[in-house]
């Protein structure tokens, strides 16, 4: 049975929320968990901007502080977004990271975007799963020895809710590894947007794009990479989304498997400002559950099953089935018990925090 070490968020004056994290954090020996020189991702979404209900840089400052002591070499990361927003190359994406407060003077480590400048620096994994073959991983993650995943815990309208296993599925995909998951189809062309700039026929890696008064995509010779989304300045080239909720939770899980081949993790959890969407919207709707508490395991799916059992027994209701009524949450962890990413049964120890 998976351990999940929990904390409320009582305080009083002797013990603050960044205390208690620290004891939390010491409880999943987070002191061992790297060595000397070795690369440590921590993944964690910077929040796009306008939407105020990602994880505070101030508990990451905790968590650097924590790693610091290994002489690990310690970076922040998240991979760039399949849309066109604030996160979807890497100079928006570090100037949105910096407006939302991760600059190196606050959380003590660089920024680093984990898929380069367009999201296409990636590496391959093979996981062989029953939808995936070869996963599209974000390089800087792909290569790191140590994965830390430091997850807000909300409701998503795609998987349900997005706790640890989304962060890692299809938080470290890069933008090919994203459209895999999101679409069965390729990109398509908004043609009132399209200007015939051309930069699409340019980039595309296997001349599938040809251009006259607007962008053609040939899609018998397009491998659906992404790259055209990606270099389109003006939001003319987009995905098709087109799979079907369950059929992208369980991409997204066999993704994860990949992300963690090989991989020391832990996996921290947030249930505070549960909104009822994902933090890649530049507004946060109200909360759908009260303010919980914060989660830490080495089992991504006992975390994810723990704290939606938190929320459920705080709201003697189902708040993400109600928000998102044709979307069941329970698809991404049953597939990834089933595949053997962890464990649905756990044991939830709550951290001694004495309010003294």
């Amino acid at each position: 049975m998976a351990r999940v070490y929990f904390t409320d968020l009582s305080t009083n004056s002797n013990m603050n929320l960044l205390q208690k994290f620290s004891l939390l954090l010491d409880k999943i020996g987070i002191n061992t968990l790297a060595r000397k020189d070795e690369f440590v991702a921590i993944k964690l979404h910077f929040g796009e901007y306008g939407n105020l209900a990602f994880v505070r840089p101030q508990y990451l400052r905790v968590l650097v502080e924590k790693l610091k002591p290994s002489g690990a070499k310690i970076f922040l990361t998240d991979a760039n977004t399949l849309y066109v927003g604030h996160r979807s190359n890497a100079v928006d994406h570090l100037l949105n990271a910096y407006l939302n407060g991760f600059t190196m003077d606050v959380v003590g480590a660089p920024v680093i975007i984990a898929d380069g400048l367009k999201g296409n620096d990636q590496l391959i994994v093979k996981v062989d799963g029953n939808y995936v073959k070869e996963a599209k991983i974000a390089s800087a993650i792909a290569l790191a020895d140590v994965l830390i995943f430091v997850t807000h815990f909300k409701g998503h309208e795609q998987t349900g809710f997005g706790g640890a296993l989304k962060n890692i599925g299809m938080g470290c995909a890069s933008r090919q590894g994203k459209l895999e998951q999101h679409s069965d189809s390729k990109p398509k062309i908004v043609e009132s947007k399209c200007v015939a700039c051309r930069t699409c026929e340019r980039f595309c890696p296997t001349g599938a794009i040809r251009v006259s008064k607007i962008a053609k995509i040939d899609y018998d010779v397009c491998i659906g990479c992404g790259q055209c989304i990606a270099v389109c300045n003006y939001g003319a080239v987009e995905p098709s989304w087109d799979s079907s909720a369950e059929l992208l939770s369980k991409k997204m899980v066999e993704y994860a498997k990949a992300v963690l081949k090989d991989k020391r993790a832990i996996f921290v959890n947030f249930i505070v400002n549960v909104s009822p969407d994902c933090d890649c919207w530049h507004v946060n709707r109200p909360a759908v559950a009260p303010d919980i508490g914060i989660a830490v395991s080495d089992d991504p799916v006992a975390i994810d099953q723990a704290c939606i059992d938190l929320v459920l027994k705080a709201t003697h209701q189902d708040p993400f089935l109600q928000v998102h009524p044709n979307v069941s949450w329970e698809t991404q962890l049953a597939y990834a018990e089933q595949i053997g990413l962890g464990s649905r049964r756990y044991e939830l120890i709550e951290v001694a925090c004495h309010l003294k």
